[in-house]
């Protein structure tokens, strides 16, 4: 059976088309029919992937093409969600590398490329979207290239097919001249390149569990390839963790093979195969599921370390429980800990403070997913700013850097080239990249880029594209300079006043409008100033005669500026937080009372 079954992954950079062109394969290998209505991009099938275009929970899916079984996983293309790209490739034979004609190979190519090619598996090149008029196909191929041999890629591996297609329009041919056509060369180069198996089917049962799930009706269920023998419903199984101790043992009560976008109950699977599996109610991402018999876990791979933490905490502002019904520290701390089960690369931790959890990952992007998903689910939450992991080195302390590449319009190059230094990056290249447009790659500490994205857009008017990628922990960088601006802070609770915004606004940028509920030490505006000012957002016109005694209609406000939870994250300080409830997201002071706040900041001084 292995023999007509193929396992691959696609994997590339944000944005570069193969969730699209996966919704193409279904097509044409049949798995939807022609008269189906289907969403585009099928596979992001979570709302946060469809609000924000990208792919954030790695998906098996599996389709038939003339016999072949062709099981497919649709990887995430970001760097924060990168943990779940390197448990998939230790459960497929192949990769598909797709590469944009016009952008080419980007960070997040060479992260998942470099750990395909670590693992020896032959990739299969395709250039997409080669109808943009932009493409560069030659360049893009020879950037391929290079990549490959920086990444000491054998000479098996330097021998790689190309095909060039448009997920979109669904064809994919040799020629990178052609703008017709079907998907016929990619699962034919699928069937012919990339190898079967070729797995032990008559050893004993194991299975590394790569991807964790839950079911309201069967609860845990976990994801992986069998890596020997035979797996039947109803066998008794054990689960081993990395170490090879005994989890749990109890018996797969349901098998799931997947057919197109759907797990489908089958009696029994084999070496090879791509499967779920429920019954267990401890074992995890990581452990090996198998025969009683087995003793020897299979050997998991190694996850980079988060390097970024936040701290979540319970809500006390005054208006806490009106928005959302998960306030208390327990329900929290439920949530947390389910997301760290089935998310390697999150770590969480008790907080020092009261009723509070430190939650680590790869970076804001993740993070800020993960906060997105629990306001969604009803929670109120109270985050803190980013924080960096240092860590102790040979010669002192650590601190994680990563590799920045930013694609802007030559005009603009020399204020992101000073931005970066102020944030203590160190430019290590720095060329033409074709139309007008330049590519600066530097080394920058990840602490001096918390924050810097909505700045870098304002910076290139919202046409500079900028990667990041985990690169090492270096020397520390010493003190980078935080927001220039201090912040204008409610006095008093209740209703924001038009006439008072009025006076206010004169004062700085406002994030409020009138009528919107507020309460002592909450955030209303950025100040012109760096001192912070406490202001009286209720205050009314006096009623000291008749023409003055008619409402604030007359008054004209700026719209107040509105952020996104990344960039509320980003933008707060240290003695600052950001309440996250399902309606609302308001900034803070971290202690409300203005003289509490006064002794604290002392403290901090002394």
């Amino acid at each position: 059976m292995s023999s007509a079954l193929r396992n691959i992954a696609i994997i590339a950079h944000v944005d570069h088309g193969k969730t699209t062109l996966v919704d193409q394969l279904f097509r044409q290998s049949g798995t939807f029919r022609d008269n189906q209505r289907v969403e585009e991009r099928a596979m992001d099938s979570n709302d946060l992937e469809k609000e924000r275009g990208i792919t954030i929970l790695a998906k098996p899916t599996s389709v038939v093409w003339n016999d072949l079984r062709i099981n497919i996983v649709d990887t995430p293309g970001h760097a924060d969600f990168g943990a779940e790209v390197e448990r998939i490739l230790s459960m497929v034979d192949g990769v598909i590398l797709l590469v944009d004609s016009s952008e080419g190979a980007m960070p997040q190519t060479k992260f998942v490329t470099g750990k395909a090619l670590g693992l020896g598996l032959k990739p299969i090149v395709v250039v997409n979207k080669i109808d943009r008029p932009d493409g560069r196909h030659s360049e893009v191929l020879d950037e391929v290239f290079d990549l490959f041999v920086a990444l000491e890629a054998n000479d098996e591996q330097l021998e790689f097919p190309v095909l060039y297609a448009s997920g979109r329009n669904g064809y994919a041919s040799t020629d990178p001249d052609a703008r017709e056509g079907t998907l016929e060369p990619l699962f034919e180069l699928i069937r012919d390149h990339v190898p079967a198996p070729g797995l032990d089917e008559n050893a004993e049962f194991a299975m590394l569990a790569t991807l964790l799930d839950r079911d309201n009706f069967l609860g845990r269920i976990l994801t992986g390839r069998i890596e020997s023998g035979t797996l039947e419903v109803g066998m008794p199984i054990k689960a081993l963790d990395v170490n090879g101790n005994q989890v749990e043992a109890g018996r797969a009560t349901k098998v799931f093979a997947y057919d197109g976008l759907e797990r489908v109950p089958v009696d029994s699977a084999k070496a090879g195969d791509i499967v779920a599996i429920a019954g267990l109610t401890v074992a995890t991402v990581s452990n090996t599921l198998c025969a009683p018999e087995v003793s020897a876990p299979i050997a998991a791979s190694e996850i980079d370390p988060p390097t970024l933490s936040m701290t979540f905490s319970v809500n006390d502002s005054p208006y806490a429980g009106r928005e959302g019904d998960k306030v208390q520290s327990r329900v929290i701390r439920d949530r947390l800990e389910r997301e760290a089960e089935t998310n390697v690369a999150i770590r969480i931790t008790e907080s020092a403070e009261r009723d509070a959890f430190e939650v680590a990952g790869r970076g804001e992007l993740q993070l800020g997913v993960l906060i997105e998903n629990m306001r969604r689910e009803g929670f109120e939450l109270s985050i803190s700013r980013p924080r960096v992991l240092f860590r102790d080195g040979p010669d002192g302390r650590e601190e994680p850097y990563e590799t920045v590449v930013v694609d802007v319009d030559d005009e603009f190059s020399g204020t992101v080239v000073e931005k970066m230094a102020q944030r203590k990056a160190e430019m290590t290249d720095m060329r033409p990249s074709g139309g007008g447009k330049t590519r600066i790659i530097f080394s920058a500490p990840s602490r001096g880029l918390i924050g810097y994205h909505g700045e870098f857009l304002s910076d290139t008017r919202g046409t500079g594209i900028m990667n990041r990628l985990f690169e090492k922990y270096g020397p520390y960088k010493g003190k980078i300079e935080g927001r220039l601006n201090g912040v204008l802070i409610s006095m008093e609770q209740g209703d924001a006043q038009a006439y008072a915004l009025n006076t206010i606004e004169e004062r700085g940028v406002l994030f409020v409008k009138p009528g919107e509920k507020l309460y002592e030490g909450m955030i209303i505006g950025e100040n012109a100033k760096p001192q912070d000012l406490e202001v009286n957002p209720l205050k009314s016109k006096q009623l000291t005669n008749f023409r003055a005694s008619g409402k604030d209609d007359g008054i004209r406000l700026t719209p107040p500026r509105r952020m996104t939870l990344e960039q509320a994250i980003a933008y707060i300080q240290n003695d600052e937080l950001v309440e996250v409830t399902p309606q609302s997201i308001r900034l803070r002071k971290r202690y409300l009372d203005p003289h509490e706040r006064k002794r604290h900041s002392r403290k901090n001084e002394d």
